[in-house]
């Protein structure tokens, strides 16, 4: 029993792992009991010794130290601020009157402001409520069938998963050891991409069923002509300089993620006040929820780190190396068990855990096969963006619930009965957009330019052309060596060691 223990520790451990948090204990604490559990046992058949856990201490202030962690509070603040600022409304209201005569008019609205929500907040569950109060009323009164009215809400508030400033690609890029900057880059057109995906699907489902998203009646159209120019400029301009002032300064490579998501912050503030919407009490409201979301991520990375020091310790990194590098297919092989391992997951823990759980496994057999290391956290944020939309624990949809009508209601404006919105019409809107991500992965894999064409890996250089100069020196040469019995001119008399070769001399 001793020996099936000492051979199969990771096995194990990982097994354990996973029955911890399938019977729903809380991830920080499963993690970081799992780690010391392993490791006392092994201590105890005598695999590990007391001193391993000496590192933990450095290992906890080397995560407090870490500045990279500095840009989720500052961008959950930002985001928590432009949310209750009422931004979303003004831009769903006004984008939702210039795309009102098309056919799906209100979901184009909503992809649209998803998309600029996104970039502006990185922050899920601000852009889902958002929407789901302000623009899901409006399209179940003019006919929208509640399938793609929650699914298309539900999808386009995940678009923060993906699109720059994400706080899952800080986390990823922190787990894999790349710059934020870079992951920013690489995922910037992968998210464009997919908004393009998701707008591709509306039209489809406008020229098959028109009445599941019809146009706006023209007596809902309150602006046109040049109040509607107007009103879609003044919305517009003050997320796009926002956009500006985080992802340029970043891109461009004037400020970190930090100072860019600080600036963010700033800027958020300064848009409440100019709105008027700045208050102590949204104040409050928002360092509260930041402090919360911040010690979550913290917790969950110092078990994490706990987890993988025993797990390190008793060889499971290369455990999980020869599982992986040993499958058939390569690389290909690799990426396709990575990626449905990844989608199974995400049906029980969502992407915080999974980047802290998961990705420190398998960065390790990425970076061994040869895979760009940041191509592939672009991937994993992508399939990790399903954890958002799985059918029954995505928490979009869990957002998307709070906010949607249950029961039957009477609409303000047309004091019509309005059917409520059931948990299974939630789910079933969901799918599609589901398996659009899985498009979307799929074609990362086929088109890894999509992420690294935008990377910036420095200048090429030409190994055939590079010149090795050594810079000259005031120093005299040296003089050359002599040896006895060489046909060599004698000493001069104040050489300190003439007398040394003398002597040699004198001894052959």
């Amino acid at each position: 029993m001793t020996a099936f223990l000492i051979e199969n520790m990771a096995p194990l451990m990982f097994v354990a792992l996973v029955f911890f948090l399938l019977f729903g204990y809380p991830v920080a604490f499963a993690l970081a009991a799992n780690g010391l559990l392993f490791g006392f046992i092994g201590m105890e058949l005598g695999l590990l010794r007391p001193e391993l856990f000496q590192a933990l201490p450095e290992r906890v202030f080397g995560i407090m130290f870490n500045d990279t962690l500095l840009a989720i509070p500052f961008f959950t603040f930002m985001g928590l601020i432009l949310e209750r600022s009422g931004m979303a409304e003004d831009l769903l209201d006004t984008i939702g009157q210039l795309f009102g005569p098309l056919r799906g008019g209100l979901a184009y609205a909503v992809i649209f402001v998803g998309a600029l929500l996104a970039a502006t907040t990185g922050v899920v569950a601000a852009s889902v409520i958002s929407m789901g109060l302000i623009s899901l009323p409006i399209m179940l009164r003019y006919g929208y069938d509640r399938r793609v009215a929650t699914g298309v809400i539900a999808a386009s508030g995940t678009l923060a998963q993906i699109i720059p400033p994400s706080l899952v690609l800080i986390v990823l890029a922190d787990q894999l050891g790349r710059s934020v900057g870079d992951m920013y880059a690489g995922a910037l057109l992968p998210g464009l991409v997919l908004t393009g995906l998701y707008t591709g699907y509306i039209l489809l489902v406008t020229l098959i069923r028109p009445s599941y998203a019809p146009a706006l009646p023209l007596e809902a159209r309150s602006l046109r002509g040049m109040k509607l120019v107007t009103r879609v400029v003044v919305s517009l301009v003050p997320p796009l300089v926002l956009i500006f002032l985080v992802l340029g300064t970043i891109f461009l490579g004037i400020a970190t993620p930090t100072e860019g998501g600080a600036m963010g912050a700033v800027g958020a503030l300064l848009l409440a006040l100019f709105k008027g919407k700045l208050s102590m009490a949204l104040m409050r409201q928002a360092m509260d929820t930041t402090a919360k979301l911040s010690t979550f991520v913290v917790f969950i990375l110092i078990g994490s780190t706990v987890f993988g020091l025993v797990f390190r310790a008793v060889n499971g990194d290369l455990w999980v190396e020869h599982l992986l590098t040993g499958l058939p297919g390569g690389e290909l092989g690799f990426l396709i068990v990575v990626n449905i391992m990844v989608f199974l997951l995400a049906f029980f823990l969502d992407f915080f855990e999974l980047a802290f759980i998961i990705v420190p496994l398998l960065a390790p057999v990425a970076d061994k096969l040869g895979i760009d290391l940041i191509w592939f956290g672009v991937l994993l944020g992508v399939n990790m963006q399903t954890s958002f939309m799985h059918p029954p624990f995505g928490f979009a949809l869990f957002y998307l619930r709070s906010v949607a009508p249950r029961t039957a209601y009477l609409d303000k404006v047309t004091n019509l009965r309005t059917e409520g919105i059931s948990t299974g019409q939630i789910y079933w809107g969901a799918v599609p957009f589901v398996c659009i991500q899985l498009i979307m992965v799929a074609i990362v894999i086929m088109f890894p330019g999509l992420v690294l064409d935008s990377v910036h890996h420095g200048p090429a250089v030409d190994i055939d052309t590079i010149q090795i100069e050594i810079p000259q020196t005031d120093y005299a040469p040296a003089p050359p060596l002599t040896f006895p019995g060489a046909d060599q001119p004698a000493a001069p008399a104040d050489d300190p060691g003439a007398d040394i070769m003398r002597q040699l001399q004198q001894n052959q």
